[in-house]
């Protein structure tokens, strides 16, 4: 494929530097290794090539990896102050009203109390309370189900914020 049909964010993507392409890809997911192996597969000739690679790097990643991936993520109902994609990402709960949002506080204590990490789902589009409703669906969950499930919403998290980076215009 020649690069004149390959999307322009995703040229740009592909031409970057190792560390600035490295960086994009950390703002996608907070995984060294994640990034490391998405980089190492580049050019991507479609964008669906880089999400098929994003989704293969996740499958692999250990339980150490899976930690510091999550370990990049804010608790749901509070997001990293000054970050967009943060905020953009967990707009469900912004209107919330402040009994949901304490709700979601003691929720995310507990779970993090059980599992060792914050409650990880894939926010963008859902309510305040369908991320309620999940995390007290999730908390019984034995820890290896909880991981492969936290696996899973990380996949659709990094395939989201790796489509913004390769759309984006300029």
């Amino acid at each position: 494929m020649t690069s004149t049909s390959t999307p322009p964010g995703l040229a740009r993507f592909n031409d970057l530097e190792e560390q600035a392409a490295l960086a994009a890809l950390h703002e996608a997911c907070a995984s060294t290794a994640w990034g490391r192996r998405l980089l190492a597969a580049r050019p991507y000739a479609t964008p669906e090539a880089l999400y098929s690679a994003g989704d293969a790097a996740m499958a692999e990643l250990s339980t150490a990896d899976l930690a510091e991936a999550m370990a990049g993520h804010p608790p749901i109902g509070r997001p990293k102050p000054g970050d967009p994609t943060s905020a953009r990402e967990q707009s469900g709960m912004a209107g919330a009203a402040d009994g949901l949002k304490a709700e979601m506080l003691e929720l995310n204590l507990a779970y993090q109390e059980r599992f060792g990490h914050v409650f990880l789902i894939c926010a963008t589009g859902r309510s305040g309370e369908e991320m309620r409703d999940a995390v007290k669906e999730r908390i019984g969950n034995p820890p290896e189900t909880e991981r492969e499930i936290v696996r899973t919403e990380l996949g659709k998290i990094n395939r989201i914020r790796l489509a913004r980076l390769v759309e984006e215009d300029a």
